[in-house]
């Protein structure tokens, strides 16, 4: 049995350092989150840094280098080594699921490129991570970020066990069909006053479910982008309620498919007020508070 249904992994560094922000987006954490630990179901973590052996099986030394000279990249090891971190606990059991925070992004992050305020693929690390060390082979991802998540597109194209589902505004499925692009609803032509938070959760929800039942993971990713709220960088008309729906289907369908193991890592998003409001409701909605 788990000891905690849900661990947190943060950084002070990412509240001080964080990319793309206002101020500092996550300038209110960890102190926000004092509510959702008080409730003992959620343990917080700090992560160390990611090895560098392991960053060295997804990326080449020469990417290596370029995030050593990149100011955005100043927290990129301690948030790929928090996702790593969250991987880990999941596998050992320690935790049900997880929420990642990070200071540089990851899914901007190919094997030997990176941008968009993307530095160390994390999520590619976890995978690999739990590959060797863990034994688990098959990973579903789900990214909701406003943008395309190229990088890890890049690393995974041809790795079958590797469902990979991005609903970042255009439509395309690979022929074996672990490669899938979901294009964005469209609000005018959603019907009469339905709102676009219903349309995008549909969206969701009719194109990503089933595709994990029939692959089978041994754990679930969710790329978590906030950048597609009202307001920020990405804006497409998402409110709170969108966010929480959709962290309340990958926790049930991580249940279902595979023992309940999901991370969830956190994506782009710039407004602190925004992060202060959408995240913790999401973390209480993973630990089933």
């Amino acid at each position: 049995m788990t000891r905690y249904a849900t661990g947190v992994f943060y950084h002070p560094s990412f509240s001080r350092r964080s990319y793309l922000t206002v101020g500092a987006r996550l300038a209110d954490f960890p102190a926000a989150l004092d509510g959702v630990l008080r409730g003992g179901r959620v343990k917080l973590y700090e992560p160390g840094p990611v090895s560098r052996e392991l960053v060295l099986k997804v990326h080449t030394p020469g990417l290596i280098e370029g995030v050593k000279g990149d100011p955005l990249c100043s927290t990129a090891w301690h948030s790929a080594g928090g996702v790593v971190m969250a991987g880990d606990k999941i596998a050992e059991g320690e935790i049900g699921n997880a929420f990642a925070f990070i200071g540089a992004g990851g899914h901007h992050s190919g094997r030997d490129f990176f941008g968009g305020y993307c530095c160390f693929n994390d999520v590619a690390l976890c995978v690999v991570n739990l590959r060797e060390k863990r034994g688990l082979r098959r990973f579903a991802i789900l990214d909701t970020d406003a943008h395309h998540g190229d990088g890890t597109r890049e690393i995974f194209l041809d790795d079958p066990d590797i469902l990979h589902v991005c609903i970042c505004g255009r439509e395309y499925e690979s022929s074996d069909k672990t490669k899938v692009d979901v294009g964005y609803p469209d609000p005018r032509g959603s019907g009469v006053g339905r709102p676009i938070n219903d349309a995008y959760f549909d969206r969701v929800a009719d194109r990503f479910p089933d595709r994990v039942r029939r692959f089978r993971p041994d754990l679930l990713f969710w790329y978590f982008g906030f950048d597609t709220h009202q307001g920020d960088y990405g804006d497409i008309g998402l409110t709170g309620p969108c966010y929480w729906n959709i962290a309340l289907l990958m926790r049930d369908l991580a249940g279902e498919v595979c023992g309940g193991k999901l991370a969830v890592v956190l994506g782009g998003g710039s407004h602190t007020k925004l992060a202060t409001y959408l995240i913790p409701p999401v973390i209480e909605r993973l630990a089933g508070s």
